[in-house]
Order: structure tokens, then C-alpha cells, then sequence
């Protein structure tokens, strides 16, 4: 299983998204069987580095080994992988140092994973993501005892292996971006509503942030979603968000949709629309 931070789009809403001179870093952590990550999404301005804390959260010794990989957005959100990249993604590869890249850990054991970035001389402007995977080394277990497959023949075992995907992005530049949303509607699948809506963007980085529909005079939102982006190699894409259980009979009526930072990085306004839904 691979858990990724992926993202979101309605009306141009704020101002352009200024370039951070600090690296940047969500704090909420995300696991995969027994393994915890921390933070699940690295942003790197200029050459100072940072760390991801991985952490054994299961009862026996694991080992996991740390890799780097390309993968780009899909009109839908989706992250597929990369088979041959192009100059930006050559170039985001290269940039990337990290130590170590295997790992040991005990149960409840923490282990800090340095990453740093060595841009070459003359880089342009833009940014540069990859992708760091974390992934489990199935632990060897012993042959099966003689007669045990109860025949002729040999067995096969399927051993699933656990890994978690975070974006490593490197942004080199005064970068800014705006975001927009539009086409909010409601959509079903499986006998289940849910609320979906288009998101723009323009600009040289990628946008990154909550997504909240709330309705006049309802206290909680009726949909919300965390990390939604938008990266660069696209300047769009469909965001469908899940609706509670109580709001499923009562969909239709005026929404505000808010697209906002995290509150990590001050929790400004991206952009927001208002519409009806139908």
C-alpha cells in the first residue's frame, strides 16, 4: 500500500502565494502498516536542509529501505509514475542528497532521515519535486515444514510490502501562484454523493491547502479535505470531496467553498467561490 499527499478547484480568491524564505514542512504524520512518517510533505527553499522522522510503531524489528522516484499529477489528482522524465524532473533528481537510505527500527524506535539540496550552478527559476518512498523489507520467515503444502509441487507466498510516498519539492526563485475554483456541482457514485468542483491554477509553484463547503447556517462544514494541491505540471484538475453521512438528503442549496494554506503556513485565503448546488 502507498499513501500519498495529494490535492484539489471555483473563483479567483486571494492574492498571489509569496515564496517563503524558510523551509517549509506539514507536521501532521501519516503510516502504513507499522510504519509513521513525520512530516508528510517537505518544501525546500534555497540550500537548507531538513529532516523526516520515520518511526516503528509495530511490536517486531523492521527494516525499510528509502528511495527516490518521479511521479506526475494527473488531471484527476492522481500521482502516476514517471518513465521518462523530462529536463525539470532530471534536474529534481539530482538536486536531492538524503542519509541513510536503509534503516533498522526497532519497535517504537525513531529514526532521523537528513535530506539537503545541492542546486548546480545556473538552475532556473521553478520548482522541482520528487518523490521519497519509504518502503518495508519483508522480514525473511522460515520454510515451510516438509508435507506442509499437503502435495506435490511447490507453494507461493504473497508477502504484501507497506510504503509511504512523500513530495520533496525544491523551490528555486521568487515563485508565486493564485488558484480558482469553479463548476461546483454535485456528483454520485455507487449510490453516494459527493461534491465536486474544478481547480485552476497559474503561476511558476504549486498551490497546497485545505479545502472546506459549508453551508449558511450549518456550524460544521459538510465537506472538508486536507492536502490538496495543484503542481505545476498541470494547470488543473477535479476535486470531488466526500460528504458526511448526515448531509447525504440534503445536498442541494448555496455552498461557500474555501481553498486555504495550511495552518502551518498562516492559513491565508487561496481562493473561494459561492454557488447553489443543484
Amino acid at each position: 500500500m502507498i499513501l500519498e499527499n495529494l490535492s484539489s478547484r471555483v473563483r479567483i480568491g486571494a492574492a498571489a502565494l509569496a515564496l517563503a524564505t524558510a523551509t517549509i514542512a506539514t507536521p501532521a504524520p501519516v503510516h502504513a502498516n507499522d510504519l509513521l512518517v513525520a512530516p508528510t510533505r517537505v518544501v525546500l527553499n534555497g540550500s537548507r536542509g531538513t529532516e523526516v522522522i520515520l518511526n516503528n510503531i509495530g511490536t517486531e524489528e523492521a527494516t525499510y529501505r528509502i528511495s527516490l522516484e518521479l511521479r506526475r499529477m494527473t488531471p484527476d489528482g492522481g500521482l502516476e509514475e514517471v518513465e521518462i522524465p523530462n529536463e525539470i524532473e532530471e534536474a529534481a533528481l539530482g538536486m536531492i542528497r538524503y542519509a541513510p537510505r536503509r534503516v533498522v527500527l526497532p519497535p517504537n524506535q525513531p529514526q532521523a532521515i537528513r535530506i539537503g539540496v545541492r542546486a548546480p550552478e545556473g538552475l532556473a527559476d521553478g520548482e522541482y519535486r520528487v518523490h521519497m518512498l519509504f518502503r518495508a523489507i519483508p522480514r525473511p520467515r522460515p520454510a515451510a515444514a516438509e508435507g506442509e503444502a499437503g502435495g506435490e509441487g511447490f507453494q507461493i507466498r504473497l508477502i504484501p510490502v507497506y510504503g509511504v510516498t512523500i513530495p520533496i519539492i525544491v523551490r528555486h526563485g521568487n515563485l508565486t501562484a493564485t488558484a480558482a475554483i469553479a463548476n461546483p456541482r454535485i456528483v454520485e457514485e455507487d449510490g453516494v454523493r459527493a461534491i465536486a468542483f474544478d481547480m485552476s491554477r497559474q503561476g511558476e509553484r504549486s498551490v497546497y491547502g485545505e479545502v472546506t463547503v459549508t453551508r449558511p447556517g450549518v456550524d460544521v462544514p459538510i465537506a472538508r479535505a486536507r492536502g490538496v494541491a495543484v503542481y505545476p505540471e498541470i494547470t488543473g484538475r477535479t476535486v470531488i470531496l466526500p460528504v458526511s453521512e448526515e448531509f447525504q438528503g440534503a445536498l442541494a442549496g448555496p455552498v461557500r467553498i474555501q481553498y486555504r494554506e495550511p495552518d502551518s503556513s498562516g492559513g491565508g485565503l487561496i481562493a473561494e467561490t459561492e454557488a447553489v448546488l443543484r
